[in-house]
């Protein structure tokens, strides 16, 4: 049973989220889908290493393989908004990452 629910930034058409997971490896889908299903579950109690906060309102949900993923999300009550999804290149996440993810969160 999940107490919580994930939502993904877009529209029924044009869904970023769905999108980008639609072009990994099957083994990331697979990984992702997994590790939300565990956030659905338990919330942001699952912390490290699939969860990290990265302000006051974002946290990054952090998918490790063959593929590098980071998915950025906010959280409203019980529901999580992913709002931005990239293929993790370097150490950080970069400043444009950041801001596209910002802007999406709080213009929801």
């Amino acid at each position: 049973m999940s107490i919580y629910q994930i939502e993904f930034y877009g529209n029924k058409r044009n869904n970023e989220i769905e999108s980008f997971m639609s072009n990994l490896q099957p083994s990331t889908i697979s990984k992702s889908i997994r590790i939300m299903n565990l956030l659905k579950k338990r919330g942001l109690i699952i912390g490290m290493p699939f969860i990290k906060k990265i302000d006051n309102d974002l946290y990054e949900l952090r998918i490790k393989g063959r593929e590098e993923v980071r998915y950025l999300f906010g959280t409203f009550g019980t529901i999580f908004y992913i709002v931005h999804a990239f293929k993790k290149k370097t150490n950080k996440i970069t400043k444009n990452d950041l801001t596209i993810a910002k802007k999406r969160l709080y213009n929801i």
